[in-house]
C-alpha cells in the first residue's frame, strides 16, 4: 500500500534575520517598482527636475500617481494652487487606508505612527493589511520595514531614471500620454458596478466643461469635487431606497450571475 507523501510546505527559518524575512515578503513589490520608477524618473527629468529634486520628490511624495501628475501639470504650466489641490484630492484616499490599519497599531508611540503614515502607499498598504489579517505574529516594526524597503527601491529607481533621462532627449508629449494611461488604469481598477461607470462619464464631461469655463486646470479641481458629491449622493440614495437596483450590480465576466453589491457598512 502506497503511503501518501506530505505536501512540501515552505517553512520559515526561525534563525533567519528579521530584515531578511521582511525583505523576502516585500521583494515582489520592490521588483515591480523598478520599471515604473525608472519611467517616473525619466518623466520628472523631462518636466524640469534635476536628479537631486527627483530623489527628494520620490521620498517626500512617494506616490506614482502624484508624481506623474506633478510632471504633467508642470509641463503645461499649471498654477501652483491647482497642482496642490489636485494632489490633495488624489492623496486623500490614504486617510481611509491608514484608518483601516489603526487597530493593528494600537499602543505605538506617536513618532512611530508619524513615520509609518508618511511611508504609506497603496501597494505596501495591501501587503501589510494582508499580513496583519492573516499572520498574528506580524508586527508594526515589520510593517514599517516593508514600507521602507518599498520606499528605498522606489527612490533609487526614480534617481536612476532621472540619470537616464539626462542622457536622452524626451518628447514632452510622452508625459501627457503616460499620465493618461496611468489614470485610465486607475479608473478601470475602480470600476466595480454600473453606477461607477456613470460617475466616470459624468466626471469626464464636467472636467471638459469646467476647464472651458475656467480656462485653466483649476477646472479639474472643481469638476472633481462636483463629481465626488454627485457620486456620493447617488450611491447613498440608491443603497437606502433601492438596494437591489441594477445600477449597483457588480460588473462581472460574460455569463456570470448578477448580484447586488454588498453594503460596505455591514
Amino acid at each position: 500500500m502506497n503511503k501518501r507523501r506530505p505536501n512540501p510546505k515552505q517553512v520559515t527559518d526561525p534563525n533567519e534575520p528579521l530584515w531578511r524575512s521582511t525583505l523576502r515578503v516585500a521583494m515582489p513589490l520592490n521588483l515591480s517598482y523598478i520599471p515604473i520608477g525608472l519611467a517616473c524618473g525619466i518623466l520628472l527629468h523631462a518636466a524640469g527636475f534635476n536628479t537631486l529634486l527627483t530623489g527628494l520628490v520620490s521620498i517626500m511624495v512617494f506616490s506614482g500617481g502624484a508624481q506623474f501628475l506633478i510632471a504633467t501639470m508642470l509641463t503645461i504650466n499649471s498654477p501652483l494652487l491647482s497642482i496642490v489641490l489636485m494632489l490633495f484630492f488624489l492623496e486623500l484616499r490614504y486617510a481611509l487606508l491608514s484608518s483601516s490599519l489603526s487597530p493593528y497599531l494600537k499602543g505605538q508611540p506617536n513618532h512611530f505612527l508619524f513615520i509609518f503614515a508618511v511611508s504609506l502607499n497603496d501597494e505596501n498598504y495591501a501587503i501589510n493589511y494582508l499580513k496583519f489579517a492573516t499572520d498574528k505574529k506580524w508586527t508594526g516594526k515589520e510593517a514599517l520595514m516593508v514600507e521602507h524597503y518599498s520606499l528605498l527601491f522606489w527612490a533609487v529607481s526614480n534617481v536612476v531614471g532621472s540619470l537616464i533621462g539626462s542622457t536622452l532627449k524626451i518628447d514632452l508629449g510622452i508625459v501627457n500620454f503616460a499620465l493618461t494611461a496611468l489614470f485610465l488604469y486607475m479608473i478601470v481598477m475602480q470600476i466595480k458596478n454600473r453606477l461607477t461607470v456613470v460617475i466616470c462619464l459624468i466626471s469626464g464631461v464636467l472636467a471638459a466643461v469646467c476647464m472651458m469655463l475656467t480656462k485653466s486646470t483649476l477646472g479639474l479641481v472643481i469638476s472633481t469635487i462636483i463629481a465626488s458629491l454627485i457620486g456620493f449622493y447617488l450611491e447613498t440614495t440608491l443603497r437606502k431606497h433601492l438596494p437591489d437596483s441594477h445600477w449597483l450590480w457588480k460588473l462581472r465576466g460574460p455569463g456570470a450571475k448578477k448580484s447586488a453589491v454588498e453594503n460596505t457598512d455591514e
